[in-house]
């Protein structure tokens, strides 16, 4: 081995008498040595493991806003929000949270913006300005790195579904697919084509093209799924074309689209945790629909239904039938496969209704498809095959 992996290898197991690197670890690597001690020289809820050293990040405020600052120091962005993540959920840091001076020191990312979220009703005024804060920073961010491609692949799959066999200018006329489907039509002793069918794209319209409703389950395991939906939404809604609703719920539902002008604020009109009946949501859901041929559904759950499980199942299957294009995304994050209920999956997929996983990014072309009315099932292997 090199020098460099044997170094790697010393600071991945920590320094234990038979880790077998004999390496000694000098100068910065010292104090990045402490603070991955600090988080994982600890056993499960902090307690020491048998045979190692552990001085765990202590009770205090201070003492975890020094160590959130090392760690910033020592490591990329990346790695510091693993490593909150994990202190978060080995550690129980969750009340330290609660002190503006702790939210100062931490790297804003979609996890913590799920940990805050799920702490909003108990967060004292103080700390309530610093927690928006820093949900506002990381939806900017969302926003900047998800909204110009949300627009550019939704409008273009309206222009495209509204495609017309009668366009009324030259410029209205798609002229590769008209060629393509005249080729036959070629008369090659003049080299030209007559193009008996013209195909083109209908003339664009201020009118409201399609109905999106977004149904988002807030139970605990969907946090990151909350995030990014509202980021969406509140980009979707910004679309004249669209009429986009967007919903919450657990045992209850609530309606928050009136606040669609601003995801900070949908993100704080959430609750995360509790109990989950989707059918309640969705029979919520179905009062919404007035035009169910132009009407995209976008439920994102992981199924696990604690309310009447047949009920759900006749909705989705009326929605479909009706019309409404029904999309189940069993999260919508970068997390990769999520648990989910499979029993409720394969019965909506017996439907017609696939359900799967979606990455933030895949999410504006799985928009434009459901738009397009193309083969959902078929959209989403492709993109885990290409994954």
């Amino acid at each position: 081995m090199t020098d460099e992996r044997l170094r790697r290898w010393r600071l991945v197991l920590g320094g234990e008498h038979a880790d077998g690197t004999g390496v000694t670890l000098t100068g910065d690597d010292v104090r990045m040595d402490g603070a991955l001690e600090k988080l994982y020289g600890a056993g499960e809820e902090g307690r020491p493991r048998p045979g190692r050293r552990s001085t765990g990040l202590g009770d205090s405020a201070p003492s975890v806003a020094r160590w959130l600052g090392d760690i910033r120091d020592y490591f990329p962005s990346s790695v510091v929000q693993v490593m909150q993540k994990d202190a978060i959920e080995r550690l129980d840091l969750t009340r330290l949270l609660l002190e503006p001076e702790m939210l100062d020191a931490v790297e804003p990312d979609v996890h913590l913006v799920g940990t805050l979220l799920s702490l909003n009703r108990v967060l004292p005024d103080r700390a309530r300005e610093s927690a928006r804060a820093v949900v506002r920073g990381v939806v900017r961010d969302l926003e900047r790195r998800l909204a110009q491609r949300t627009r550019s692949a939704v409008g273009g799959a309206l222009d495209r579904a509204a495609r017309t066999s009668r366009p009324r200018r030259l410029a209205d006329v798609d002229w590769d697919r008209t060629i393509r489907a005249n080729l036959r039509h070629y008369l090659p002793e003049h080299g030209t084509l007559v193009p008996e069918r013209l195909i083109g794209y209908g003339r664009r319209q201020q009118a409201v093209k399609r109905d999106v409703v977004l149904a988002i389950d807030q139970s605990g395991s969907m946090a990151a799924s909350v995030v990014y939906a509202s980021v969406f939404g509140a980009v979707l809604a910004s679309m004249r074309s669209l009429r986009t609703s967007l919903v919450v719920f657990d045992t209850s539902v609530v309606d928050l689209t009136d606040q669609l002008h601003d995801p900070v604020e949908v993100l704080f009109g959430t609750q995360l945790g509790g109990g989950t009946d989707i059918n309640r949501a969705v029979a919520y859901c179905q009062g919404l629909v007035t035009r169910p041929n132009d009407t995209v559904l976008v439920l994102i759950s992981d199924l696990y239904e604690g309310g009447v499980r047949e009920e759900l199942l006749s909705r989705v299957a009326a929605l479909t039938g009706a019309g409404v294009q029904v999309v189940v995304l069993l999260a919508l994050s970068d997390e990769g496969a999520p648990a989910y209920d499979h029993e409720n999956a394969a019965a909506l997929a017996a439907m017609g209704v696939p359900a799967f996983a979606c990455t933030p990014d895949a999410f504006p072309d799985l928009m434009a498809a459901a738009i397009e009315r193309r083969d959902l099932k078929r959209w989403s292997e492709r993109h885990e095959s290409a994954g």
